[in-house]
């Protein structure tokens, strides 16, 4: 009968694929969702579970009310830079990059850039809904709002992921170009690169990026090409986005946003610049979507 120690303990056990999957959708870094898994073990060994009918579905809301604390924490700490310090204790978690990097590739990298722009209640709502299936009603209850608010969170999440119409008027030349670009640098391929560049293309970056003591501009072809090559390693978790409704790119680490670059194309379709935006004040105040 459910509310027994080894009945609860066999459930989560049962269950830990799925809550391991809810868990990383909604923080977007494995060492996080292991955290949350285990947290979320604690809480329901000392909880009195002898009323509870749905044991996977109880769980489920266990899991999903951590890591929507740890969104909020997380929020709150958004606009600090992220120094060694952090760098160390992010990557310290625990997780094995190897499955971590497969886990982003299986959801998407795209997907986990876009749901590091929302809020914690936007992300929670459209995670548990529209990936897992979770009733508005549940999810409302954890969020302490209306069914029907919960249902606009979920939407608003949803257009941002899904993207909207983008107001260029070459987008799929353009998407092809930053495609291009972003396989590029990941393959090493100068010359591919070379040939996606206007010959007056400038590259801006701030002074987050390297990082530097001030903000650095790069012109000409080879000099831009060399420093995107540069960029490679941070390329291998990027994707193709809108950014202020233009075609960009982002990079993530851990599934967190850090680093976006936004284009400007010649007529003949080869990139005149380059910027190169890391600082989070900045990233907070640009408009990220996925290309539907």
């Amino acid at each position: 009968m459910p509310g027994r120690p080894d009945d609860v303990a066999r459930q989560f056990e049962l269950d830990r694929p799925r809550l391991r999957a809810v868990a990383y959708r909604i923080l977007g870094s494995l060492g996080e969702a292991d955290d949350a898994l285990q947290e979320a073990w604690l809480r329901a060994d000392r909880t009195d579970t002898s009323e509870v009918a749905n044991p996977s579905g109880w769980l489920t809301t266990v899991v999903a009310r951590v890591c929507l604390n740890l969104l909020r924490t997380r929020d709150t700490r958004r606009e600090e830079p992220l120094d060694d310090g952090a760098r160390t204790q992010v990557a310290g978690t625990g997780a094995d990059p190897a499955e971590e990097a497969q886990l982003a590739d299986e959801v998407g990298i795209a997907l986990l850039i876009v749901l590091d722009t929302l809020g914690p209640a936007e992300r929670l709502a459209f995670v548990l809904h529209d990936m897992f299936d979770v009733p508005f009603d549940d999810i409302a209850a954890m969020l302490d709002k209306a069914p029907a608010a919960t249902r606009q969170l979920a939407s608003r999440a949803r257009r941002r992921v899904r993207g909207v119409p983008a107001p260029e008027a070459d987008l799929p030349r353009r998407r092809r170009a930053v495609d291009a670009y972003l396989a590029a640098t990941r393959g090493g391929d100068f010359d591919a690169l070379v040939a996606l560049l206007h010959p007056d293309v400038v590259l801006r970056a701030d002074a987050a990026v390297v990082p530097t003591p001030e903000p650095f501009t790069v012109s000409g072809v080879e000099p831009v090409a060399r420093g995107a090559m540069a960029s490679m390693g941070r390329a291998r978790a990027a994707a193709v986005v809108l950014v202020d409704g233009r075609v960009g790119m982002a990079m993530a680490e851990h599934g967190r946003l850090r680093v976006v670059l936004r284009f400007d194309f010649a007529v003949d379709g080869r990139m005149t610049g380059i910027d190169v935006i890391a600082e989070p004040a900045r990233l907070n105040e640009l408009d990220i979507t996925g290309i539907g």
